[in-house]
């Protein structure tokens, strides 16, 4: 078979103290998954599920790599996220099966052009273009569950400039990562190399040119990314 032109190599994403990569198949988000976020973004949390959105596997961008501010957008945004890794193949999985799909966890950062995002909204329009654009997608190395187990709690937040911007505990998210599996896996088949951005709490505001944002999971790791 010939190609019309030489395809890709898959995205990689590194892993904790192997040489091995990480080829991200998918990228999988989930919206509204912590109940301060939804407050801030003026909804009611009694009334509002998250949701899943995606962004494009070439959208990762590898810790400490510099990120351009993106086009068509006044209003850039951060948002810090606990990151799933699919290990196997997911299809129809119960919430107490769901485990045993994760290959490992990162720390990620969900960047938005939240003013198209809130103009998408408004209409009622999908907001893929205020999310799945260009380098959208830091992430830090994956740690693998041999290495970390399942994390149920641990500080997550984010500095801008060294001033703490976001500031809550993963225990916090609504639909936790075995109910976003078995929920995900109802929707798509999952595959392994999928990753998915699990939600962020309140704090979300903008970033320019110049600023540096420094983010962590206690207890997985940090990741910084610097905007130019």
């Amino acid at each position: 078979m010939t190609l019309i032109f030489p395809s890709k190599p898959a995205p990689m994403v590194d892993i904790a103290g192997l040489s091995e990569k990480f080829p991200v198949n998918r990228i999988y988000c989930v919206g509204l998954n912590y109940k301060d976020h939804v407050v801030e973004f003026g909804e009611d949390p009694d009334k509002v599920d998250p949701v899943f959105f995606m962004k494009p596997a070439d959208a990762v961008v590898a810790n400490g790599v510099d990120v351009t501010y993106p086009s068509k957008t006044s209003n850039f945004h951060y948002e810090i996220e606990l990151v799933i890794a699919v290990g196997k193949q997911a299809k129809n999985v119960n919430v107490e099966d769901a485990k045993d799909y994760i290959y490992g966890y990162a720390v990620g950062n969900d960047l938005t052009r939240r003013d198209l995002q809130l103009e998408l909204k408004a209409i009622g329009m999908p907001w893929d273009i205020s999310k799945g654009f260009d380098h959208s997608a830091p992430i830090s190395a994956i740690h693998p569950v041999s290495e970390i187990g399942h994390p149920t709690e641990g500080r997550i937040w984010l500095r801008v400039n060294g001033e703490i911007q976001q500031d809550g505990n993963i225990n916090q998210m609504i639909a936790k990562p075995s109910q976003i599996i078995a929920a995900l896996s109802q929707l798509f088949v999952l595959e392994p190399g999928d990753l998915i951005y699990t939600g962020t709490p309140a704090g979300i505001g903008p970033v320019v040119a110049g600023d540096v944002m420094e983010a962590g999971i206690d207890g997985i790791d940090r990741l910084t990314t610097k905007i130019i």
